[in-house]
């Protein structure tokens, strides 16, 4: 199965044999994880205090981007894994992400809905609940994952290919 895809036509765009794939794919990846990482972060900063002048319901706004760099992110996740399938599926660091990814999306989920739901009374009494304190160390430090072993499957991948 894993060679079909391999050896698909997709797979073969994605992979170099059109000038286009291979790097409009890694700029929409690239995009989507500085989108989600980036937004994730000021969400968490702003939730532990900082840049108090952004009002907490105010953050609700940017989630619908936050998605959508989510959905850009995993086409053109699939698109790149599409390039070598056999390799990903065994490679550690990029199980480790695709896991984290998976947990991610999870966790920014209830995370969202929360401060959808709390965010007013967060506002009102100046200070966040200690839920709400777990919430943004996890999500962060879920995120934060994501993005350390992107990169070690970038670097480690090329590792293993000499």
């Amino acid at each position: 199965m894993l060679e079909y895809l391999e050896n698909s036509a997709f797979s073969e765009w994605a992979r170099g044999e059109s000038l286009w794939g291979w790097p409009f794919a890694l700029t929409v990846h690239a995009w989507g994880t500085a989108i989600v990482i980036g937004f994730i972060f000021i969400f968490g900063l702003r939730l532990l205090g900082f840049f108090r002048t952004i009002p907490l319901t105010s953050l609700s706004r940017l989630t619908p981007v936050v998605w959508v760099a989510v959905f850009l992110q995993v086409c053109s996740g699939f698109t790149l894994w599409m390039t070598k399938p056999s390799k990903y599926i065994t490679d550690g660091a990029f199980l480790i992400k695709f896991t984290l990814v998976c947990i991610g999306v999870v966790v920014t989920w209830f995370y969202f809905s929360m401060l959808r739901r709390e965010s007013l009374e967060w506002e009102a009494k100046g200070a966040i609940s200690k839920r709400g304190y777990r919430f943004v160390a996890v999500t962060v430090a879920v995120w934060a994952g994501v993005l350390v072993a992107g990169r070690l499957t970038a670097y480690l991948g090329q590792l293993y290919a000499q």
